[in-house]
């Protein structure tokens, strides 16, 4: 079908694809969690910010089920890494992540303002907490991690979880926390009314501006105080699958040199900045589509920027720059690629027009009325 070379490209775009997809989806409902303490102000209002996205949380996960899946089977080798060294980070995210199906299930089964609160702010800790280290996790790929390989290939991670909380991966955390939060926001702007809807555009707009801010340090950030990494050119893509056979090089000053080598990768600074821009002035004018597409464009152009700037590698090592996993050698075999690549062709638009279709038949706005028509038939 085709070369290895081309299916290792086609598989570093198509988890790109696939970390879009979770952050669009999933991070509105993880967004709108994480502000609904500070909206939503009464018990009613609460349930209107949870019913806005009860009927799609657990199908937006299927996102992230399906980025984990084939992180495990395309880059076995990252998969392996990522996990094994920042255990306690990623169980962290699982912890946040638990609180959420059982959050939504027990908060209203009692009249208890105690009981319910402490539900809530389990729902804003899966919301926020997970945000939050997917920012500071991004943060560390740029700074480099803590881990080498052996002559067995064997990995060795050389670091703490507290190693992890690097000022400027606090920093990419806040950009994550304030990215997602506006995304949830503009979603609540969408799907509420009354007072809820008001307070929702505040905190839009005030998530939006502390992700420009913070987008833009951490721009400057890199660029003045973060030596980056190059591949030697003489690298063969097609080379055995053993990382410490290429050559690297720190020449790379701020991760900047496939937007000088690459002029159209631009684009993608460039929108987040401009989708940041979009969200401000849809919650100011109360624009509420202008909104959520300002906040949709930033996470995609958030995204890309990382990616883009990181590109070949996806894993550097901050102790033994060989040991810096790439796109070329951190993979499976072709074969594996080859047929993952089919089940992805049938398996991915099938995802895309159910999630599609369930947003359609159930779309409309929620407000206390509809609680009150329907107090145990819903959150």
């Amino acid at each position: 079908m085709f070369d290895y070379e081309t299916l290792k490209l086609i598989w570093w775009g198509l988890i790109g694809v696939l970390l879009i997809g979770f952050a669009l989806t999933d991070g509105f409902d993880m967004g709108a969690m994480a502000i609904m303490p500070f909206v939503a102000k009464t018990d009613n209002e609460r349930r209107v910010a949870i019913n806005t996205i009860a009927p799609h949380w657990d199908g937006n996960q299927v996102w992230f089920i399906t980025a984990g899946g084939a992180l495990f089977a395309a880059w076995p080798l990252v998969y392996a890494t990522a996990f094994s060294g920042m255990y306690w980070a990623l169980l962290l995210v699982l912890f946040g992540l638990f609180c959420r199906p059982v959050g939504f299930d027990y908060r209203s089964k009692l009249e208890n303002k105690k009981w319910r609160d402490i539900w809530d702010w389990a729902l804003f800790a899966g919301g926020a907490l997970p945000a939050l280290l997917f920012g500071v996790a991004f943060g560390n790929l740029f700074l480099g991690l803590p881990f080498r390989f052996d002559e067995t290939m064997r990995s060795h991670f050389e670091g703490s979880f507290f190693s992890l909380l690097h000022p400027f991966a606090l920093l990419a955390g806040v950009v994550s926390l304030s990215m997602l939060s506006a995304h949830g926001g503009s979603w609540l702007m969408l799907r509420t009314e009354g007072e809820l809807y008001e307070r929702s555009c505040k905190a839009t707009r005030l998530c939006a501006m502390v992700f420009l801010g913070g987008f833009f340090l951490c721009g400057i950030w890199l660029l003045l105080g973060v030596d980056g990494m190059n591949l030697v050119d003489n690298f063969n893509p097609n080379a055995a699958l053993n990382p410490l056979t290429k050559q690297v090089t720190l020449d790379n000053s701020g991760w900047q040199a496939n937007y000088v080598r690459y002029p159209l990768t631009q684009f993608a600074p460039l929108l987040g900045l401009v989708g940041g821009a979009l969200a401000l002035m849809g919650a100011q004018t109360k624009r509420n589509g202008m909104a959520f597409l300002g906040t949709s464009l930033a996470i995609v152009g958030a995204i890309l920027t990382a990616g883009f700037a990181l590109f070949p590698f996806v894993m550097p090592s901050a102790i033994d720059p060989v040991s810096s996993l790439t796109v070329w050698d951190a993979v499976s075999s072709q074969k594996t690629l080859g047929i993952m690549l089919i089940a992805a062709i049938i398996f991915v638009p099938i995802i895309l027009g159910y999630t599609l279709w369930c947003y359609w038949r159930m779309w409309g706005k929620l407000n206390d009325q509809t609680i009150e028509a329907n107090p145990h038939g819903l959150y």
